[in-house]
């Protein structure tokens, strides 16, 4: 194994409405930060089809439905053309790629993280167990069958995603599968989140990486088309008003920060993650999941089978044959 990797957290907007604009985007970035001699590269929250932030998704008129539809048609399937391209760009600059998408599955919504290695392949998805507070309302949950952490030639790679990393009993299973390089990416751009990370990574004894995305009021579509907030109906905003701060940051498993936080704007944050050189000492002190643990008194079991609405006895060809007996019967 490799004794240290070099990482980058990518703090840029998304280009709202405009996926292929977006993915563009993405590229450009990721060869910048293959030109620093990063090896990982992990982008924001919902970066391909974009965080609608400020939107009201509650308006059920017709102007609110149609908004809804545009940002169904922003997000991408998986797998898919969009997700081919990241695997290329992946395979281009030689970096596991760590990116948020909304993914489309039929008509339902989900905040995802999809994982690149340096080859090319995609390796798999998490899927947001918790929407947080208004996301509930264009987001469906996930589950714990999208949870994977990833053994890589640098250490044990995985993504939790937002206000999950408040969830101790998320927190917990994960540990259990021994994340050392833990991916954040969040909407969280408050002064509040950098303390979050911080316990995290002392807790977990593991490198965190959380990238946020960096948006001005211009980086969204104009009102009436997008509406920010209700008053910009009847007030022209301020293009250039942040209405989304940043604030990435990278964090050692001794809870010191690397790289990071930025306010300012865009732009990319880079560390040198020693897996093996570091996290064994902090591991020596504190093990959530190893010798600080009692499983005597405390245990979490994690149901990680796929949760499904519907399910069938029998395969959809065994139906298909059984009709046509039926039909046969008929005659």
């Amino acid at each position: 194994m490799s004794s240290t990797v070099r990482a980058t957290v990518v703090q840029a907007s998304s280009i709202f409405y405009d996926t292929p604009a977006t993915l563009d985007k993405a590229e450009k970035l990721l060869k910048e930060a293959a030109a620093l001699g990063s090896q990982l590269v992990v982008f924001p929250e919902a970066f391909i089809g974009g965080y609608p932030r400020g939107y009201n998704f509650a308006d059920q008129s017709p102007r609110g439905k149609e908004s809804f539809r545009k940002y169904h048609a922003s997000a991408i399937n998986v797998p898919g053309p969009e997700v081919d391209r990241l695997a290329t760009m992946a395979a281009k600059y030689k970096v596991y790629l760590v990116t948020g998408v909304v993914e489309r599955d039929g008509y339902t919504l989900y905040c995802t993280v999809l994982f690149f290695d340096p080859e090319g392949n995609y390796l798999g998805k998490h899927r947001k167990l918790m929407p947080t507070y208004w996301e509930r309302l264009f987001w469906g949950f996930g589950d714990c069958s999208t949870t994977p952490v990833y053994d890589t030639p640098y250490g044990k790679l995985g993504s939790v995603i937002c206000w999950e990393n408040r969830m101790p009993l998320f927190r917990t299973a994960m540990y259990g599968k021994g994340i050392e390089i833990y991916c954040a990416p969040t909407a969280d751009s408050g002064d509040k989140w950098v303390s979050v990370m911080t316990h995290v990574a002392i807790e977990g004894g593991c490198y965190v990486l959380s990238p946020i995305q960096f948006c001005r009021r211009k980086d969204y579509p104009p009102p009436p088309e997008y509406l920010y907030s209700p008053s910009e109906e009847y007030v022209a905003p301020d293009s250039d008003s942040i209405v989304w701060a940043g604030g990435s940051v990278i964090i050692s498993p001794h809870g010191d920060v690397l790289a990071g936080p930025n306010y300012e704007g865009e732009g990319l944050f880079t560390a040198d993650l020693d897996v093996r050189g570091e996290i064994p000492k902090a591991k020596f002190q504190f093990d959530v999941v190893g010798h600080y643990s009692r499983a005597d008194v405390l245990n979490l079991t994690v149901n990680n089978h796929p949760l499904v609405p519907v399910t069938f006895t029998a395969s959809p060809s065994k139906i298909k044959e059984d009709e046509k007996m039926d039909e046969c019967k008929d005659i």
